[in-house]
Formats: C-alpha cells, sequence, structure tokens
C-alpha cells in the first residue's frame, strides 16, 4: 500500500490567502504514520540533516521514496501548473526545533517549491500553537497570519515561492519531525545550495545527528 495520500492531494483546492498553497491533513497514511514515525532517526541537534547523513528505518526510506519519486512531482506540478520535469531535489529531515527556529522569513529564491510533510503525533505543545506554521500576510507579526498549520499526523504543506510568501511559527523547544523537499531552480544560485547541501550530508556522516 502506498504511504501517501496523493488522491487527496488531488482532490484539495489551492488555497490563496495569503498566498497559493494546499494544505492536506494525513497525506502520510494514518495506517503508516505509525511505522514511519518509529523509523525515523533520534535527532538530538537542531537544523536540517541531508537524508544521506541519517540512518532511516524501512518504513521511513520507503515513505521518503515514494515522497522524491515521479508520482508526487507530477501531482504538484498538476496543483500548481508548474513544469517541474528535470528540477532538481532538495530533501532534508528536522527532528529539534530550539528558540533560534521559527523566526519569520521567506525561502531562498533557490528553491521553486517548499514541500513539508510533518511526522509528529498530537500533543500539548501543539494545542498551545508552539511550533505550529504560519502562513503570514507580511514579515512583521508572527500573529498576522492566515493559515495555521499544526505539525502532526502526516499533514502535508505545499507552497511555490516567491517574494511574499512569508511564515514562521512560535518557539517550540524539543522534538519537532519535519520532512522538507525543494524543488530547485537551475541556476547557479540552486547549484551553490545543492553543493551545500551534499556537502553537509558528508560532514554529517562524518559527526551524526544523535
Amino acid at each position: 500500500m502506498a504511504y501517501l495520500d496523493l488522491a487527496a492531494m488531488d482532490a484539495t483546492p489551492v488555497a490563496t490567502d495569503p498566498f497559493a498553497h494546499i494544505v492536506v491533513e494525513k497525506f502520510v497514511r494514518p495506517e503508516k504514520l505509525g511505522a514511519v514515525i518509529a523509523a525515523l532517526p533520534p535527532i538530538g541537534k537542531r537544523g536540517s540533516f541531508p537524508l544521506g547523513s541519517l540512518r532511516l528505518g524501512p518504513e521511513a526510506a520507503a515513505m521518503f521514496r515514494e515522497l522524491e519519486g515521479k508520482g508526487f512531482r507530477e501531482a504538484v506540478a498538476r496543483k500548481f501548473g508548474l513544469d517541474l520535469a528535470g528540477a532538481p531535489v532538495m530533501t532534508t529531515l528536522r527532528g529539534q526545533s530550539s528558540e533560534r527556529d521559527g523566526r519569520i522569513h521567506c525561502d531562498s529564491t533557490a528553491k521553486r517549491v517548499t514541500v513539508l510533510v510533518y511526522l509528529n503525533q498530537e500533543s500539548g505543545a501543539w494545542s498551545r500553537h508552539e511550533g505550529c506554521l504560519r502562513l503570514l500576510r507580511g514579515p512583521h507579526d508572527i500573529e498576522n497570519y492566515a493559515v495555521e498549520v499544526p505539525p502532526v499526523n502526516g499533514t502535508l504543506l505545499v507552497f511555490p515561492n516567491g517574494p511574499n510568501t512569508w511564515h514562521g511559527h512560535r518557539r517550540h523547544v524539543g522534538q519537532r519531525y519535519v520532512a522538507q523537499l525543494n524543488y530547485m531552480t537551475a541556476d547557479a544560485a540552486a547549484r551553490r545550495e545543492l553543493r551545500r547541501h551534499r556537502f553537509s550530508a558528508f560532514i554529517k556522516r562524518l559527526a551524526p545527528a544523535a
């Protein structure tokens, strides 16, 4: 059985407030989510870890293969009317959030599309709005948001990047697993970012995340 519910993604309309995006709850199928979470590696440091630097269990590795696969790429392209054929892919996993995380920002212009999949069970922290990603109407106020996405239950968030795709979250200190996949541009900035990504994977193999 597939890990990702592409049919639910296809059925979800694109929202436009505050910018084009989709949110799909339970995108990682509920019957698979527990096994995927159990197969994630322990991560004791903040930061995004390239998949090549981590030891994923079989269930998590299978989920990531689907996420990086042709079917999901084509679903994103259809949803937002993009040509993503041949676009380089960069995939990372975060497992910890610190007081330095969540600041309001737009993603790098080298990233054409940002894909986030949240791999946490529900807890009291999320009900207090800590660590819940907010899609913001501007760069100055974390409370000026149109959408808030709790980082739980295999929820998917996808948005094409742009100059006004402001997002951030209220501080959360502790475990917060999120898979991030980016379809990259083909310009020099993207090549530099991909090189940094590969170098980071090499360094983190020498110094394991946990």
